[in-house]
């Protein structure tokens, strides 16, 4: 009887299928890079022309010449500036307050960045991946405990205040 044994995570026996075969891909390379790093067979030949014991140091190669691109002026300063025009400034050149362009800039600050896959966000949103639970039920979860802690605390502190105007 499985009463109290946890289901297994599909996505962890994923994670680690995956590591295993990384690691013998990394088993494999460490093989074919040991096999490139020993010696040939072959016999070395030395070189007679030159005693054994000086070595001469080569001479060091000149430094090269840096590559300068041409880059089109005209077009990097061509381009339009987004939101800085005389119409956002006032007379004294102070920025004026636009309350569509406030709404926006609070708006996109507490939305976040876009997400790099947007499929995957719409799985999880779905809960189309077996073994996890849908993004709404999560939302309503965390909704309902956040309302009942706010319940909680109100209920504290208004027996505290009762407590203290009673003991007044």
């Amino acid at each position: 009887m499985a009463l109290f044994k946890k289901k297994a995570d599909p996505l962890s026996e994923r994670a680690r299928a995956l590591s295993s075969e990384i690691a013998a891909l990394e088993a494999q390379i460490k093989q074919l890079d040991t096999l490139l790093q020993q010696p040939q067979a072959r016999p070395r030949l030395r070189s007679t022309a030159r005693p054994r014991g000086l070595a001469v140091p080569a001479a060091p190669a000149p430094p090269r010449e840096p590559v300068f691109e041409q880059v089109d002026h005209d077009r990097v300063k061509s381009q339009p500036e987004s939101e800085m025009t005389k119409a956002h400034f006032n007379e004294l050149d102070v920025r004026k307050f636009e309350l569509a362009g406030a709404w926006r800039r609070l708006k996109n600050h507490f939305q976040g960045p876009p997400a790099n896959n947007p499929k995957l966000v719409n799985y999880l949103a779905a809960g189309s991946i077996q073994g996890l639970r849908p993004m709404r039920y999560e939302k309503r979860v965390a909704r309902n405990r956040v309302i009942a802690l706010t319940l909680i605390l109100v209920a504290v502190l208004w027996g505290i205040a009762a407590f203290l105007f009673k003991h007044r």
